[in-house]
């Protein structure tokens, strides 16, 4: 029989290639990825490992010695070019084919770049793999002990603000511009984003919203400076870019696969499954677009857990098993003293009823609800620990929930 082929060097295929062998495929079991390491986790990356805190064995969830151990086939360095569903078989960037029985489909997303003047100037940078990050980290820290680290991030959201936050703990300038009116307003709306902005702002960090970046100037080829369209310029040692990601979706669409319209996300139509519109093909991770049964549409995240969690439902579901996928989406932050939780979803730019906090801002210790039609949809807990199992239980029951009980809660 032919291999069983995991595309992708994310956490998705390592959960996949895990769940595959705990399930008691004993076959023939290959993971695809460009990069040139093992698969690894993302989140460190902007983070611990990002200030050099930690090791690089941190962000793999499985050593190189499980995959031997274990009969799983690694090939770093290498792209999947093309898909034949119907002959089953990938072809490879440097023109070899791999046949394969099944296949899942987990390369993840692509940052998005601002076509800039200067945008090729040393100094400037995207983060998405782990060489990235040790670009970025080698730079914060020389600039930190030169004393003339000064650091530009374009972009507010999560990436953006945990860059900011570890560059601001290493004691570098940091500067934060924004396009919109709250950092983090696309995924929180302006309650919850005040409450991180007055958190960096604690921290002395500038953010600069409603602006747009019109230049990146430099001298003798390395970035000093952006400027912005209000003839505003910033002086910058080190910027970091994070607009957002594209996820990676051309090998499927040029395959024929079912695509899922912008409007509702993007990313590659599954079944509950996470099998695609070919039964033998699946897909995992960010690029997966996946129905969810609790808010009756379909929902495409590009966070740490749906990584973890569909890596594993696809392996199991490789093997057979049929039951839907039925997680809530879920991430974290972490920004100085600041950890947070957060489980569901909400359509910001649709719009919500109001957000109920229970607990304490100002000591930064609360849990917060969004609603909608009195109904809460999601819930985030900032250094409130242990209490997502019972924002589920709120989320799930689909009851309408009194202003009263979720001000109660965290009492």
């Amino acid at each position: 029989m032919d291999p069983y082929v995991l595309v992708g060097g994310g956490l998705t295929t390592a959960r996949a290639a895990e769940a595959l062998r705990a399930g008691g495929y004993d076959g023939d079991l290959m993971v695809v990825t460009t990069e040139p390491h093992h698969p690894y986790e993302r989140p460190p990356l902007s983070k611990d490992y990002l200030r050099g805190e930690s090791e690089r064995d941190v962000v793999f969830p499985l050593d190189e010695a499980w995959y031997r151990e274990h009969d799983v086939v690694v090939r770093t360095g290498e792209t999947v070019v093309g898909l034949d569903p119907a002959g089953h078989v990938l072809t490879l960037s440097d023109g070899d084919t791999l046949a394969f029985s099944k296949v899942l489909l987990a390369p993840g997303s692509t940052p998005r770049t601002l076509d800039l003047p200067g945008g090729d100037l040393a100094g400037v940078h995207y983060l998405r793999t782990i060489d990235d990050s040790d670009r970025i980290s080698s730079r914060l820290l020389e600039a930190s002990l030169e004393g003339v680290g000064r650091i530009v991030v374009i972009g507010d959201g999560w990436i953006g603000l945990e860059v900011a936050a570890s560059a601001r703990t290493l004691g570098l300038d940091v500067t934060v511009i924004g396009d919109g009116p709250h950092p983090l307003g696309r995924v929180l709306g302006a309650e919850m984003s005040d409450f991180y902005a007055g958190v960096h702002r604690e921290h002395e960090v500038r953010l600069v919203r409603s602006a747009r970046v019109t230049a990146l100037r430099g001298v003798d080829g390395r970035v000093t400076g952006v400027d912005l369209a209000d003839g505003t310029h910033l002086g910058a040692d080190v910027v970091v870019i994070g607009v957002g990601a594209t996820p990676n979706v051309g090998l499927a669409e040029a395959a024929g696969l079912d695509l899922r319209p912008t409007a509702l996300g993007g990313g590659i139509v599954v079944d509950g499954t996470l099998a695609t519109s070919h039964p033998d093909i699946f897909a995992g991770g960010d690029v997966a677009s996946i129905p969810s049964a609790h808010y009756g549409r379909p929902l495409r995240v590009e966070h740490w857990a749906v990584a973890q969690e569909t890596g594993a439902h696809a392996g199991r579901a490789m093997l057979g098993a049929t039951d839907p996928y039925d997680k809530l989406p879920y991430f974290y932050s972490d920004q100085y003293d600041v950890g947070m939780e957060y489980t569901g979803w909400v359509d910001v730019q649709a719009g919500y009823d109001d957000v109920v906090v229970s607990g304490d801002a100002r000591k930064r210790e609360f849990v917060a609800f969004w609603r909608v039609d009195g109904l809460v949809v999601a819930g985030m807990a900032v250094n409130v620990w242990e209490q997502m199992e019972r924002v589920e239980e709120l989320i799930r029951s689909r009851r309408k929930v009194s202003t009263a009980e979720l001000e109660g809660f965290a009492g």
